[in-house]
């Protein structure tokens, strides 16, 4: 028996876990405001029926009163007219309605009792049906948000280390270090043009020097030239 009852219990347990994560509340809420209206509808009929009794009850009780009152009339003019066997026959009959009348009164005073039971049953019911189908939306809304804030909360406790966050922050690095090697090869080329303008002065000055220094040879050249020139004209 201990077995049975285990594998009874994990039965039921796997059942109603099953339930539970196929139970969907909106669809639950509309099911249930269809199930109110169904029960309203059938609770009104019951209601309905009772009180048809009831009205049926009321209807036999006058009857059987209007009888015995008839009979106590008949048997008053037949012992009037000295006819005691039609008296009593009619004394009988009268005996009998009354006694039909106490019993539909009773059974009148329980039905009046059923009635008003179902009937504050039924505006019970109606109650409940009008409060849950005014809060229904309400309880939609926070069965959504409740679902929204459960299906953020297990993505965020469900990160990997290769998850969105971890590429953005890779990228993030790689961006930087692509910044600084742009700053740096720009600091590089700044330095490489200064470079470059002070090795232009630089050439600058050295062709000034060599062409000062060229003047100077050529004037020396032209000297010694200059004064064969002059030798010449002298002896002519």
């Amino acid at each position: 028996m201990g077995i049975l009852d285990r594998v009874s219990t994990l039965v039921r347990a796997n059942v109603n876990d099953m339930l539970d994560r196929a139970e969907d509340p909106e669809k639950m809420i509309n099911q249930i405001l269809r199930d109110m209206q169904e029960n309203i509808g059938e609770a009104r009929k019951a209601v309905a029926s009772m009180i048809a009794q009831e009205k049926e009850l009321e209807l036999d009780l006058a009857q059987t009163r209007k009888l015995a009152s008839e009979w106590q009339g008949k048997a008053t003019r037949a012992v009037s007219a000295g006819k005691d066997d039609l008296a009593r026959e009619a004394l009988r009959r009268k005996n009998d309605n009354e006694s039909n009348s106490e019993v539909y009164a009773q059974q009148l005073a329980v039905q009046k009792q059923a009635v008003e039971k179902l009937k504050a049953q039924l505006t019970q019911l109606e109650a409940k049906y009008s409060s849950t189908l005014s809060s229904r939306d309400t309880l939609i809304a926070r069965q959504r948000r409740a679902e929204a804030q459960k299906k953020v909360a297990s993505t965020l406790s469900t990160f990997s280390p290769m998850d969105p966050t971890a590429d953005l922050e890779r990228m993030e690095r790689k961006i930087r270090s692509s910044e600084a090697h742009a700053m740096a090869e720009i600091e590089m080329a700044d330095t490489s043009f200064d470079t470059q303008f002070r090795e232009l002065d630089y050439d600058q000055g050295v062709e000034d020097e060599l062409a000062a220094l060229k003047a100077e040879l050529g004037q020396a050249e032209a000297l010694p030239e200059t004064v064969g020139e002059a030798v010449t004209d002298t002896e002519a």
